[in-house]
């Protein structure tokens, strides 16, 4: 896949964003421009310094005609992309995700784990409470280990330089394939890197359940391939792994999958017909966003009542990007508290806890966070304030 790179010039700063010209799947150029959001803010994150040291860049979304994938052209840096551990390690549904995973894995016998992307270790706190192990390694560029966590953490990024001497008897990750920028590349990396017979073990998000239902967080600067099933078995079975098993974590999740480095295996085709799947589905959360800013902004408008938004991340970013008016929003509400107190990136919007929210008479909470939200107001309504409304 052909990249390059080009310095940019970004709210007062220079920035050298990499470019795709290629299809990050098939490597084919027939490319289509579906969609550019102009000055996108590039952390999803929370900081404390001052907006003028915000750095955004234009977000612009194409497909490829030849196997249909949609993929983003500009590509931030990665120390730009992940400053900081942004992804809290809170919420009971993401503890379900790790202690479902972690019993997948368990179905496979392996004493010595090497996890990239580990983050916290939470995966590997799930796993040492049903079964023991002998090592476990976690490869992660900003490691955040909860206080539990026994894995030993290597601070670096898993590429073609990074090297590792000790025995292993499978490769795992969680949520970090959507993360790569070279998939292809990555993959042929694991293939060379994991030994014939052993396993790899990872869950992906499931990104076409995803973005069906219209989510935020589904694809952005931070997953920049549309890695639904057709592609991922594509690229599996092309660097030799087979695929031994897989199992869905919800409907609009993740998706855990099992393989085995086995260098017999035939590339699977990619099925017909994903390019006007796919382009249809990505034109439909366009049109569904643009159609929801009218409408949120005609209800904030109308309020007398406070108003709030939920999610101090993407699912913030996301509004705001596409026309959400946030003069008469009081502030941002965010559960985790490392984020509380602090400025989301890109905005003026201050995060704080949903606690404020007790005192306050009806008010009105706008509630963009896919998946979660069930979860989010479920916890306001019983444990916060009963009478909050939620615009969602």
């Amino acid at each position: 896949m052909t990249l390059f790179v080009v310095t940019v010039e970004f709210r007062m700063s220079m920035i050298k964003v990499i470019k795709r010209t290629r299809c990050p799947i098939c490597d084919h150029n027939d490319i289509e421009h579906l969609q550019s959001l102009k000055g996108y803010p590039v952390f999803m994150g929370c900081v404390d310094q001052s907006i003028r040291e915000d750095i955004l860049a234009d977000m612009n979304w194409l497909i490829c005609r030849s196997c249909g994938v949609l993929f983003l052209e500009n590509l931030i840096p990665l120390e730009l992309l992940y400053p900081e551990q942004h992804n809290a390690s809170v919420g009971s549904l993401w503890t379900r995700h790790h202690n479902e995973f972690a019993k997948f894995i368990l179905g496979f016998e392996a004493s010595r784990i090497l996890e990239v992307g580990g983050a916290h270790g939470i995966l590997e706190s799930e796993y040492r409470s049903m079964h023991s192990y002998r090592s476990w390694t976690i490869v992660e560029p900003n490691p955040s280990p909860k206080k539990d966590c026994r894995a030993n953490f290597i601070k670096n990024f898993f590429d073609e330089n990074f090297k590792f001497e000790e025995p292993f008897d499978m490769l795992v990750h969680s949520h970090v394939f959507e993360h790569i920028y070279r998939p292809d590349d990555f993959m042929h990396h694991l293939s060379n890197f994991i030994g014939e017979g052993k396993y790899l073990l990872f869950s992906i998000p499931n990104l076409q359940g995803m973005l069906e239902r219209k989510y935020t967080n589904s694809i952005n600067f931070e997953h920049t391939v549309y890695l639904t099933e057709p592609y991922v078995n594509f690229l599996l079975s092309k660097h030799g792994f087979r695929v031994e098993s897989k199992k869905y974590f919800m409907d609009d999740h993740s998706i855990f999958y099992a393989a085995v480095r086995d260098s017999s295996v035939l590339t699977a085709e990619i099925p017909s017909g994903l390019y006007e799947l796919n382009k249809k589905t990505f034109l439909d959360f366009v049109v569904h966003h643009e159609q929801i800013i009218v409408d949120l902004n005609n209800k904030i408008e109308s309020s007398e009542a406070p108003v709030y938004l939920f999610g101090a991340h993407i699912f913030a970013q996301h509004l705001i990007e596409m026309g959400l008016n946030t003069a008469n929003i009081a502030c941002l509400l965010d559960n985790d508290e490392k984020k509380q107190g602090r400025r989301l990136y890109g905005t003026n919007l201050k995060v704080e806890s949903p606690q404020i929210l007790s005192n306050v008479i009806r008010p009105n909470i706008i509630l963009k966070a896919g998946i979660y939200n069930k979860e989010i107001s479920e916890d306001i309504l019983a444990n916060i304030n009963c009478e909050s409304i939620f615009w969602d």
